[in-house]
């Protein structure tokens, strides 16, 4: 049970760490957002997870750093997700430390290197004159990102996106690869190959004179899954 613990015992020093430096400069910039979407259905980089679900989130950031949970919950099965996420940024240049964990309601969250997914992240925004952004992210090999001969994938997915506005509508155009076999891929498939390719599009709609609700829909062709998604979105 220990070794089991080991790492998120390491986790939860960091993010102490980072909740104390954050108390100490709280009137210097430390913020905190929360949000969450409802979604018509969750599609991760390309792959399709489950139905209708709400995804609730949580930041604490300060200094450049900042520590976060994500979660997701369906309606019809026991689809359920818990992520923690370590980050620095500085400068447009990001580092960040991932532990997914979608096991599923009902399965223990301490099972570590069997239920857990651990991801190494380095991203780069160019800023509002050229907004596109990269990011490279690799699972750093934990027992579920192994093959079925029980080798490691370090499975990986590069990701750039660009955004830009149309008539107060803002866009954001996706494009996600993963350079050779691991988790992105469906059975039979492998190698380099395009994860998705998206087109999303939010802005406000007017409900009432005081009340506007955000929403957005994304479009997602799914070339390594040979899938389509058209998914509406609800942020809160």
């Amino acid at each position: 049970m220990a070794k089991r613990f080991r790492f998120i015992e390491r986790m939860i020093v960091l993010a102490t760490l980072v909740l104390t430096s954050c108390t100490a400069m709280a009137q210097k910039g430390a913020q905190v957002t929360v949000g969450a979407d409802l979604v018509s259905s969750y599609v991760w980089r390309g792959v399709y997870q489950t139905g209708v679900s709400v995804q609730p989130g949580l930041t604490l950031s300060c200094n450049g750093f900042s520590l976060g949970a994500w979660g997701s919950t369906d309606f019809s099965t026991a689809a359920k997700e818990f992520d923690l996420v370590l980050g620095f940024e500085a400068g447009g240049f990001g580092i960040g430390l991932t532990d997914y964990w979608w096991a599923g309601e009902g399965n223990p969250y301490g099972h570590y290197r069997d239920a857990h997914f651990l991801e190494g992240s380095v991203s780069y925004t160019f800023g509002e004159s050229f907004p596109l952004s990269l990011s490279w992210n690799t699972m750093l090999g934990l027992d579920g990102d192994k093959d079925a001969e029980g080798k490691r994938q370090y499975s990986t997915y590069i990701g750039a996106g660009y955004d830009f506005n149309v008539n107060g509508v803002a866009f954001t155009a996706g494009i996600g690869l993963t350079p050779w076999t691991g988790i992105y891929h469906r059975a039979g498939s492998g190698g380099f190959d395009v994860a998705s390719v998206s087109i999303k599009a939010a802005k406000g709609l007017k409900v009432t004179d005081s009340f506007t609700l955000p929403i957005f829909v994304e479009a997602i062709v799914a070339p390594n899954q040979d899938n389509v998604f058209l998914i509406l979105g609800i942020s809160l």
